[in-house]
C-alpha cells in the first residue's frame, strides 16, 4: 500500500468531509468526520484510534490523542513524556465551511535520536493556545483565522550544543478576500507578533549567546493565490510521493495542475521587525532599537521584480573588541534595498510545461534550460535603490545598478552614485585617528583624492556618479579616470600563423595537385 502521510495539519483532512453541510449533529456524522481525517494514513496508523469524534451540541469534538499514535514509533529512536488528547471543536456552516475553535496546552519532554544516533533532549510548552478561524474544505486551507499563545518554552539539549527559547505570547491573523483578478483566486494577508523573546545558545566551542527582544512584529500578503489548485498540486504530491518515476500520464497530469496554477500569484510581500533588540556575548554587547528585513515579488509575469531588504535603527555596541577610538565610526543606522527586476516568468512557465516528468535525469537538464528564460536574452540586472550608513562622522547614500549576462563573468557594467554629507568632518575624523594609527594614513590620501573628483549638490552633499563600462573603462563624474581593458589575443589567429612558423623551419608548403 501506498504509504500517505499528510504533514501538515490534520485539519487539510477536513477537505475530504464536506457532507455535513449544516445537516444534524449525531453519531453517524461523527464517525464519517473520523473516517475522512485517517483516511489519508496508513491503515496502523488510522486503527490506532488517536483520532476520535464525538458530537457535542451542534458541533463536533475532534480528539487527537497523539500518545496512541507514538505507540507505533520505535521507543529507542523516540521518546515523547506529557502527552495529553488535544481537543478541536468543528461547526458545519450552511456555506459549505467549518467553523474551528480550540483551546489547549501541552507541556511535553522527551528525546530522540538523529542519523549519527545521538540523542537530543528536548522539552516544549505552551500555557494555552487559544484559536477561532473558518476552514474552507475546497482550498484545504483557513479561510481566516485568530490565535493567541501564552507562555511559550522551548529547549533542546545535545552534545553539540543547548537552546533555550521562551516567548511571553503570540498573537496571530489571518483573513482572506476574493482576489479581483476572478478565477477563484484569493488574497491572503496575516501579521502578528511575539512578545519578549530571550533565547540563549551554548555550546562546548564558545560562551553563552543570548538574544532578547520586546517583540518581534511580522506582516505578510499575498495577492491573486490560486488556492484550489494549489490544493490540487499537494494532494497529487502526497498520492506520488512513494514513486521514483513518474508515469507519462501522470506526468501528464501533473503539468495539467501545474498550468492551472500558473501564476502562482500577481504579488507577494512580508516583513519582520524585532523591536528593541539585544545580543550578549562574553565580548560584548550590541543590538539596535529596530532590526527588520522585507522582501517582495510584484509585476506582470513577463516583468517580475524581487527586493530585499535590511534595516537597522539606533544601532549600539559595547565590545572591547572595538577600541573606543574607532566608536565613531560604527554606524547608527542602515538601510539596504536590493532588487532584481524583468525575470520573465512567464517564458519559464512555456519552457517548464515542455519537460517529460517521467523522462528521469533528461528532466533536469529541460528544468535547466527553463532557469535560462528567467531573464531577457540571458541580461541579469541587479539595482541597488538604496544604500544608507550613517554614524557621528559619514552620512553615505548610495544607489547603483550593474547589469550582466548570466553565461559569462566578463561583460558586466556600473552605475552608480555615492553622496556623502559632511565630508570634510569624515576627513578631519580619518585624519586625527591616523595619528595614533599610520595604517589609516592611505585612507586619509584616498578620500581627499576622492574629494577631488566630487561635485557639490544643491544640498551640500558631495556626489560621485561612477561608471564602469563593459569594456573595463572607469568615469567618475564625466571624466574618464581609467580606459578600457586590453583586449586578450584571439586564441584562433594564433593557431593560424602555426603552418607560417612551421615554413620558417624550412618546410616546404604542400603543392597543390
Amino acid at each position: 500500500m501506498r504509504l500517505k502521510l499528510v504533514t501538515t495539519t490534520s485539519l487539510v483532512a477536513l477537505s475530504l468531509f464536506g457532507a455535513a453541510q449544516g445537516g444534524e449533529i449525531n453519531q453517524d456524522g461523527a464517525n464519517k468526520l473520523r473516517d475522512s481525517l485517517t483516511k489519508v494514513l496508513p491503515d496502523d496508523f488510522a486503527k490506532s484510534g488517536f483520532v476520535t469524534v464525538n458530537p457535542a451540541g451542534n458541533r463536533y469534538e475532534i480528539i487527537y490523542d497523539l500518545a496512541k499514535l507514538l505507540g507505533k514509533v520505535d521507543p529507542t529512536k523516540v521518546v515523547v513524556n506529557g502527552l495529553t488528547p488535544w481537543s478541536v471543536f468543528a461547526t458545519p456552516l450552511d456555506s459549505g465551511l467549518w467553523k474551528l475553535e480550540g483551546n489547549n496546552s501541552f507541556n511535553i519532554s522527551g528525546n530522540f535520536k538523529g542519523p549519527d544516533d545521538k540523542a537530543t533532549d528536548f522539552t516544549y510548552s505552551i500555557a494555552s493556545m487559544v484559536y477561532d478561524g473558518v476552514f474552507d474544505p475546497a482550498i484545504a486551507y483557513l479561510r481566516s483565522g485568530n490565535f493567541k499563545a501564552t507562555d511559550i518554552r522551548v529547549t533542546s539539549k545535545s552534545e553539540m550544543d543547548q537552546v533555550e527559547a521562551t516567548f511571553a505570547g503570540m498573537d496571530y491573523r489571518l483573513n482572506s478576500t476574493d482576489s479581483a483578478s476572478g478565477n477563484g483566486r484569493l488574497d491572503f494577508k496575516a501579521n502578528g507578533s511575539l512578545s519578549k523573546l530571550s533565547e540563549t545558545v551554548t555550546s562546548p566551542q564558545m560562551p553563552p549567546v543570548n538574544i532578547k527582544a520586546d517583540s518581534i512584529d511580522f506582516n505578510a500578503n499575498v495577492a491573486s493565490l490560486p488556492a484550489k489548485e494549489i490544493r490540487d498540486i499537494v494532494f497529487f504530491i502526497l498520492d506520488h510521493v512513494d514513486e521514483k518515476e513518474l508515469s507519462k500520464e501522470d506526468g501528464e497530469k501533473l503539468k495539467s495542475v501545474l498550468k492551472a496554477s500558473f501564476p502562482l500569484f500577481s504579488s507577494i510581500d512580508e516583513s519582520i521587525t524585532a523591536n528593541n533588540l539585544m545580543v550578549g556575548t562574553a565580548a560584548g554587547s550590541g543590538g539596535a532599537k529596530a532590526f527588520g528585513y522585507n522582501f517582495s515579488i510584484a509585476g506582470p509575469s513577463d516583468a517580475v521584480r524581487f527586493a530585499f531588504g535590511m534595516s537597522a535603527a539606533d544601532v549600539t555596541l559595547d565590545t572591547p573588541v572595538v577600541p573606543a577610538s574607532y566608536h565613531a565610526f560604527l554606524p547608527k543606522s542602515i538601510d539596504m534595498q536590493i532588487a532584481v527586476p524583468d525575470m520573465d516568468f512567464a517564458a519559464f512557465g512555456d519552457e517548464f510545461m515542455k519537460i517529460d516528468f517521467s523522462a528521469g535525469s533528461n528532466s533536469e537538464e529541460s528544468g535547466k534550460q527553463a532557469a535560462e528564460k528567467l531573464f531577457h536574452d540571458g541580461v541579469l540586472v541587479v539595482d541597488l535603490p538604496k544604500f544608507t550608513a550613517v554614524s557621528d562622522v559619514y552620512d553615505i547614500d548610495v544607489t547603483g545598478k550593474l547589469q550582466g549576462r548570466v553565461d559569462t563573468q566578463k561583460d558586466y557594467s556600473v552605475q552608480a552614485s555615492v553622496l556623502a554629507r559632511d565630508l570634510d568632518k569624515s576627513i578631519a575624523a580619518i585624519q586625527e585617528l591616523a595619528k595614533s594609527d599610520p595604517n589609516l594614513q592611505q585612507v586619509s590620501f584616498g578620500m581627499m583624492m576622492a574629494k577631488g573628483f566630487a561635485k557639490t549638490d544643491p544640498d551640500g552633499r558631495s556626489r560621485w556618479d561612477i561608471s564602469v563600462a563593459g569594456d573595463g573603462s572607469v568615469a567618475i563624474n564625466g571624466q574618464q579616470i581609467k580606459g578600457p581593458d586590453a583586449e586578450e589575443p584571439d586564441q584562433s589567429e594564433d593557431q593560424g600563423q602555426e603552418p607560417e612558423q612551421e615554413q620558417e623551419q624550412g618546410q616546404e608548403p604542400a603543392q597543390p595537385q
